[in-house]
């Protein structure tokens, strides 16, 4: 038997096969080698387990773990579940790691004891991995815990936190009632326990793209995360969150989601990349005036400011399972 890795890296993967080899391979080029990475199938119906399958045949340290498709809190508690090391990295399918993000982390690690939960600051690129912006997470579990309270379901990035898997189990783990915000519940109940904590360094790239759960699961996170925060506040001996209590996300319809991913392109001087937006915009909704200014704009080579009213035609945009 292998000796016990420092972290078990945990990836849930539901047809992940566009940007599932990118990730698992960021993953293992970190210059803090000593891991396992569990890749969780969730009963995958594309040609994501063929690329674990692929990946595992030239790094022993990817472990394939196969199991019906029940979900993403599923996939989660089973990858936490065959995890053998007492940290455990949460990594998505999408996404991509620095090289130094598990060395930083550890060395965090290991001078707090009491820190149960550990992420960092991110920067969010768009479907193609072309740059958007840099996140600014706070860094205190103070400040990190109201933030928590408010909804923010990004004051702790789920996919760059590293977590202490006792501190999960004595937490209960990722609840089923809670899935599609089960991150942010579980970070609530870690803060109860210990310390929760965000580097200030940008050690991950967060992908954004049409598939993932923040996109096509909005309304429904919106009503869970009410719940979930009147349970957070009775634990806490408080009153339920009243109105101006919750920070609501806004979310943007496809064409204004594509501006603005081709607007960040083209100010970044990347017009092949905005261009492609635009295709995307024009292929789904091609009697959207959006769609065409889009193509326009993108066409021209230069970054725009007001943007015009659009419809909520472009509902078919390509996606891949769950992400985020």
């Amino acid at each position: 038997m292998p000796a016990t890795p420092t972290i078990s890296v945990v990836i849930p993967a539901y047809n992940a096969q566009r940007y599932l080899r990118e990730a698992v391979t960021s993953v293992l080029a970190q210059s803090f080698a000593d891991f396992e990475c569990i890749i969780v199938d969730d009963g995958s119906t594309d040609q994501t387990a063929a690329i674990i399958a692929d990946l595992a045949s030239h790094d022993a340290r990817v472990r394939p773990l196969s199991v019906p498709h029940g979900g993403i809190v599923a996939a989660l508690n089973a990858g936490v579940e065959a995890a053998r090391a007492e940290l455990i990295a949460r990594m998505d399918a999408d996404d991509i790691c620095l090289p130094e993000r598990f060395e930083r982390q550890l060395e965090y690690l290991r001078r707090d004891c009491g820190c149960v939960a550990l992420g960092c600051r991110v920067l969010t690129v768009d479907p193609y991995g072309s740059p958007l912006w840099e996140t600014d997470q706070k860094l205190t579990s103070e400040e990190i815990e109201a933030s928590l309270l408010r909804g923010n379901g990004l004051a702790m990035c789920h996919p760059t936190v590293i977590m202490r898997k006792r501190a999960v189990i004595a937490a209960g783990m990722y609840a089923a009632k809670y899935q599609w915000v089960e991150d942010l519940d579980l970070f609530l109940r870690l803060a109860e326990i210990g310390r929760v904590a965000n580097l200030p360094d940008v050690l991950l790239h967060y992908r954004q793209h049409f598939g993932s759960v923040n996109k096509h699961k909005a309304k429904l996170q919106e009503q869970i995360k009410e719940q979930l925060l009147a349970d957070a506040f009775r634990r806490r001996g408080l009153p339920p969150p009243g109105p101006g209590q919750i920070d609501h996300a806004k979310y943007l319809e496809p064409i204004q989601q594509l501006q603005t991913w081709a607007c960040a392109a083209l100010r970044r001087g990347n017009t092949g990349i905005a261009r492609k937006h635009a295709w995307t915009a024009v292929r789904a909704a091609p009697m959207c005036y959006g769609a065409w200014w889009l193509m326009y704009q993108s066409l021209r080579g230069r970054p725009w400011g007001n943007t015009p009213r659009t419809s909520s035609s472009a509902e078919r945009v390509e996606g891949v399972g769950y992400a985020k």
